[in-house]
């Protein structure tokens, strides 16, 4: 019997818990918030305020119209994981129980705005991609450009009311999904463009409700239908390998340094699961099937409570199951697995309370659809994606002893990742994509998509991983290292340890009897305020997430009619800017020299001019942007105010980069006047200038002898109030994942000025 090449996208729906528990923290953690006034006629008065607008903004682009999509292409299955935690926020912002500081202002007469008001409109109501969603809207647009130009202070002394009324309504409009743009009200909304008043922001609120009120009922009609698959999540994301034991981080780091109380409070597993079971039950009126554990992080102590509860198969990384099989997948020049069989099929993993199956997604498909495509063109992004796919099945077939066309066996790549951030870096929300991705495998009949249930109802998982045997990891890096390990992190499971253990204590406080100091536990417990706290993760709202988290902590206490200990009213980390910091992600700039803070705010980061000393501040140069994506190496430039490039500062700069785990050709700067000290005197395999005045560029690559030989290059230069760069990989005939060292220099002519970092190198690599 022959086989198409089966595919199981899984798109995974998150939103921590934004609602406050102020009122159980006290005065000590509330105050801190510079968030308006949360009063209006227009809630119900027992409602729940919430700190941020996510599920509401998110729920009106991004969960609804990615199946409404799929509905047009009745052939393709797919699964989506609805986590429980959000369902609820879902279900609050229908209800009129989830007012937001954003929702409280955009409900406001504009001319009722006090100053605080005003400056955090200003602050925050920008915050959205400004590529797809602000440029291509004249007037909001037209906003974010004085915003950006003149700064905050002057839009608080210029801005008319009318400024503050429009750009309310821009950011809630902006938001929804093109799919519904040709809804009479919203066209009528985009077409007015500029003069909205309240009553326009009520109807956009309105009309977005309507959308939220449409998402859960779509689910379930379509996997009553059978073109979908519904998964959970534990109820509020919590990592469940930490809550069995904070001391599992050492298993893939066993020099971790882990939290002074040790967390290990594996009843609360079962407790998420059953929740998010009956939950489940509740809005789609049958079982779950499909477990999607938070950060597809799995440990074998994990398991048996997870069989138990009656769910059928999980979903983790491949990284998980090299560790665990001890084996590293290597890919070809294409960035395709080298031992497909390994990968692209489903495991048994046998239990005390009996089997489940386990699919491992392929990591960098994945990472495609959620970091790289966003920049190219939607079709070409679709066709490389299916590509990949014909290349997966090509390569099953080649690896065939029969030496049959066709495929003998069932194999099922697994493509699973956030189902909602990555759009908003997509043209129209990644309608154009989507709809180019399923039109084409609608008519491919070697790819066949799947949902994860009805592939395993046909082919049973036959290979068996010992459940000892399964690795403790995540998605990142097969690892734990996003949740603990960090001083933040386990300064704040130190703040979560004593108040469980204090619950605890309360045997009398049980679900039944005392949900509101349970549900602010489940509440802690979720994995989202670790991801933030520490190195490696920031955002606009990290205080705010701080602060979140020990207002759940707090709960508890207040809950048990405890006093708040004083270390939970003081912030877990201090959130200032931050100074030289390595990448955060993948980043996909314009190169257009206008250096927008959105395309760079995840890009590594050294500051050069004025940071470091004496020595530096007279650089004409004062700050150096860099990252990646699967497409580019990227670099940016900022100048000095008042500097002009090429005739302030020397008119070249070059880029000289090696790759210190590989043996290749390597020459000295071709310079006069060079220092010879390092890393000036090291040998370096290309060279890239750039000429400041013409924008041209000279690429070179080494040879024996020192020599340099010119070569071809397709990058980009943009130069106008800053220099960007983006350098393909394919120029320096590299895979993304190589490792590199780069050195900037600026040169007038062919003799040598200044370096950049001037004591070392730039160290290059996947975030």
């Amino acid at each position: 019997m022959s086989h198409p090449l089966y595919v199981a996208f899984i798109w995974h729906q998150h939103q921590p818990l934004y609602k406050s528990r102020a009122s159980a923290a006290g005065s000590d953690i509330s105050s801190r918030s510079n968030s308006p006034s949360l009063q209006s006629p227009k809630f119900d008065p027992q409602a729940d305020s919430y700190r941020l607008p996510w599920v509401r903004l998110h729920g009106v682009k991004d969960y609804l119209d990615l199946v409404l999509i799929l509905t047009k292409y009745p052939k393709l299955h797919q699964t989506v994981n609805l986590v429980p935690s959000l369902i609820l926020q879902i279900e609050d912002c229908i209800a009129d129980k989830a007012l937001d500081p954003y929702l409280a202002v955009t409900l406001k007469p504009a001319e009722t705005l006090s100053s605080q008001e005003q400056e955090f409109i200003l602050q925050h109501f920008f915050d959205a991609n400004y590529h797809t969603l602000i440029q291509p809207h004249p007037r909001y647009d037209q906003l974010y450009t004085q915003r950006q130009e003149k700064g905050i202070q002057w839009c608080l002394a210029n801005w008319k009311l009318q400024d503050y009324a429009d750009l309310l309504a821009w950011h809630n409009l902006a938001w929804i999904d093109p799919l519904f743009w040709d809804d009479p009200q919203i066209a009528g909304w985009l077409k007015q463009g500029q003069n909205f008043n309240l009553a326009d922001r009520e109807n956009i609120y309105s009309k977005q409700k309507e959308i939220l009120a449409r998402i859960i009922p779509q689910h379930r009609k379509m996997q009553a239908e059978g073109q979908l698959e519904v998964s959970t999540t534990p109820y509020t994301h919590p990592i469940l390998p930490l809550l069995a034991d904070t001391n599992g981080g050492r298993i893939a780091i066993p020099n971790m340094t882990l939290p002074q109380h040790r967390f290990q409070w594996a009843e609360d597993i079962p407790r998420h699961l059953r929740k998010a079971w009956d939950m489940y039950q509740d809005r789609f009126e049958c079982q779950p099937r499909g477990l999607w554990p938070s950060e597809q992080a799995v440990s074998p102590e994990i398991l048996p409570y997870i069989a138990k509860q009656g769910f059928k198969w999980i979903v983790s990384d491949e990284a998980v199951l090299g560790w665990t099989i001890k084996h590293f997948f290597n890919r070809d020049g294409a960035g395709n697995v080298c031992e497909p069989e390994l990968l692209y099929r489903p495991y048994r993993l046998e239990t005390p309370d009996g089997d489940l199956a386990i699919v491992f997604r392929d990591h960098r498909l994945s990472d495609l659809i959620g970091f790289t495509y966003s920049s190219m063109e939607p079709r070409k992004a679709a066709s490389d994606l299916v590509g990949h796919l014909e290349a997966i099945g090509r390569t099953l077939k080649h690896r065939q002893s029969s030496g049959q066309t066709a495929l003998e066996n069932p194999w099922l790549v697994t493509i699973a990742l956030d189902g909602e951030n990555c759009w908003e870096f997509y043209p129209q929300d990644g309608k154009p994509f989507l709809e180019s991705l399923y039109e084409t495998l609608s008519h491919n009949p070697d790819i066949k998509l799947v949902t994860v249930s009805e592939f395993l109802d046909q082919f049973p998982a036959t290979e068996t991983i010992p459940a000892a045997q399964l690795h403790t990891g995540s998605w990142v890096d097969g690892s734990l290292t996003t949740w603990i390990g960090d001083p933040a992190k386990n300064r704040a499971w130190d703040l979560l340890e004593p108040a469980r253990q204090l619950l605890a204590n309360h045997p009398e406080a049980t679900e039944e009897s005392n949900p509101e100091a349970w549900e602010a536990l489940y509440a802690a417990e979720g994995s989202d305020w670790f991801w933030w706290f520490g190195e490696g993760h920031t955002s606009n709202q990290d205080a705010m997430f701080d602060q979140l988290f020990r207002e759940h902590v707090a709960a508890i206490y207040q809950g048990l009619g405890e006093p708040v200990p004083p270390s939970v009213l003081r912030q877990v980390e201090a959130h200032e800017v931050q100074g030289d910091h390595l990448p955060l992600s993948f980043i996909h700039p314009i190169i257009d020299g206008i250096g927008n803070e959105q395309d760079w705010d995840k890009a590594g980061r050294i500051e050069v001019g004025g940071a470091r000393g004496t020595m530096h501040r007279s650089s004409a140069i004062q700050r150096l942007w860099y990252g990646v994506d699967h497409l580019n190496f990227y670099l940016r430039v900022d100048f000095n105010a008042g500097v002009r490039p090429g005739i302030d500062c020397p008119p070249q700069l070059n880029l000289f980069w090696f790759y210190p785990d590989r043996t290749m050709q390597n020459s000295l700067i071709p310079l006069s006047d060079l220092p010879d000290e390092a890393p000036l005197n090291y040998r370096f395999h290309h060279q890239l200038e750039i000429n400041l005045l013409t924008k041209s560029i000279w690429f070179q690559e080494a040879g024996e002898r020192d020599e340099w030989h010119p070569r071809i290059s397709r990058a980009q230069v943009g130069l106008d109030k800053c220099l960007e760069v983006a350098v393909p990989w394919a120029d320096l005939q590299i895979l993304p994942d190589w490792q590199m060292r780069l050195v900037a220099v600026l040169s007038s002519g062919e003799r040598y000025s200044t370096s950049m970092p001037e004591d070392g190198l730039i160290a290059i690599g996947m975030p």
